[in-house]
């Protein structure tokens, strides 16, 4: 599809070992053994399993305990997904160009999509991301003790220890190529633009699962079922809403920032130091209460959350040891293949947040805690079908 071949993504495609002009159609299959390196297949099947888990898991919940918040989820992470991303691979037919530009070129992996644009683990990594961050604080107690906006905090602050150890490796792997020079993704923090260190690892998913508890998940805290068509138009909303709070949430960074790069960066610096100041003492004060059994919080448990998030940390571990020697031999910030690297100590920070994070939910109570049969108060519910 040359015509939508900007030169801007041909040299991107180009740096990464491709041509956007012989990038196949709608959908396309590649074999895993023939990409970039080993690491790209890896990454993809990780992310995809985990995906697919996810979903099931989600269908499992609702099917044995009447509880849609999984799916609602899985499908509004989805929904955000293409809402958001045609634009930004696409801006000029969507008339976004002006603004956006081109802003990255993703690898093309194993299975492909629109034209060489959005491979098949990059529609998975919304939902499952989502899923593992959201879970991790539902597990923890935390939107039932504080509330709906708290809760979308904390699960912002664990999503985004979650995907930076992702995000500062992608480019030296290859995974995608930002474009440099591009106005919206100033400044950079080493080899990641910050405002997708920000915007795209803390504040969606943060504004996803504030949209997800606020018009499902307390609602099922409180014992209410949903029919079909409510479940429907829920989700929907949800993916709509949580695509206009990623422009709202990012707002003092995107309009008191316009004239400099550094007061942008340190705008967007402050919102993520916000959400962290917030979410990690609410975090530990509510894991430290479901410890010493003070809290009147019933129990959650998500087994599959628990053993993929472990799988997941592993698979980035493996992946980052892989790429230390020739991160380590990195000059000026560059490899010797021409790669840009990422922070290894802001890397090691989300590993210890991650770990922590996943720890704690096998150190709490466990329980299934059914939808529709008690409170936060501990109190029978009522089902009103809706």
């Amino acid at each position: 599809m040359s015509d939508l071949c900007s030169p801007t993504f041909e040299d991107l495609a180009t740096r990464l070992g491709f041509s956007c002009d012989e990038a196949g159609g709608l959908v396309e299959f590649r074999n895993p053994g023939a990409l970039e390196n080993w690491t790209l297949p890896v990454l993809e099947f990780t992310i995809v399993l985990g995906a697919v888990l996810a979903l099931v898991y989600a269908i499992l919940r609702l099917r044995r305990h009447g509880d849609p918040t999984n799916l609602v989820l899985w499908f509004g992470a989805t929904a955000f997904l293409f809402v958001i991303e045609p634009p930004i691979y696409f801006p000029a037919p969507f008339g976004t160009e002006e603004y956006l530009g081109t802003m990255f070129a993703h690898n093309v992996f194993t299975v492909e999509f629109l034209w060489g644009r959005l491979p098949l683990y990059i529609v998975a990594i919304y939902p499952l991301m989502a899923t593992l961050a959201f879970e991790i604080v539902r597990m923890l107690g935390v939107f039932r003790r504080y509330g709906v906006f708290l809760g979308a905090v904390c699960v912002g602050f664990v999503h985004h220890a979650f995907y930076e150890m992702f995000d500062q490796l992608g480019p030296q792997l290859r995974w995608w190529e930002w474009t440099l020079d591009n106005k919206v993704n100033l400044p950079f923090f080493d080899s990641v633009p910050l405002p997708s260190v920000v915007v795209f690892a803390a504040l969606w998913p943060m504004s996803l699962a504030l949209c997800v508890q606020f018009f499902v998940g307390r609602h099922v805290d409180d014992g209410r079922h949903f029919s079909g068509l409510g479940l429907v138009w829920r989700t929907i909303v949800v993916g709509l809403a949580a695509s206009v709070g990623v422009f709202v949430l990012p707002l003092p960074a995107t309009v008191f920032g316009m004239g400099s790069d550094t007061v942008r960066g340190v705008l967007y610096a402050a919102e993520l130091v916000a959400v962290t100041v917030v979410a990690i003492p609410l975090l530990y004060k509510q894991w430290s209460r479901l410890r010493a059994g003070t809290s009147d919080v019933p129990a959650y448990s998500n087994d599959f959350v628990r053993i993929y998030s472990i799988v997941y940390i592993a698979v980035l571990g493996v992946l980052w040891l892989s790429a230390l020697p020739d991160f380590f031999g990195a000059v000026d910030g560059v490899t010797s293949n021409g790669d840009p690297i990422g922070s290894l100590w802001y890397t090691i920070a989300c590993f210890a947040v991650a770990i922590a994070c996943v720890a704690a939910t096998f150190t709490v109570p466990r329980g299934t805690a059914e939808a529709g049969t008690v409170r936060a108060d501990g109190q029978p519910s009522a089902t009103p079908t809706a």
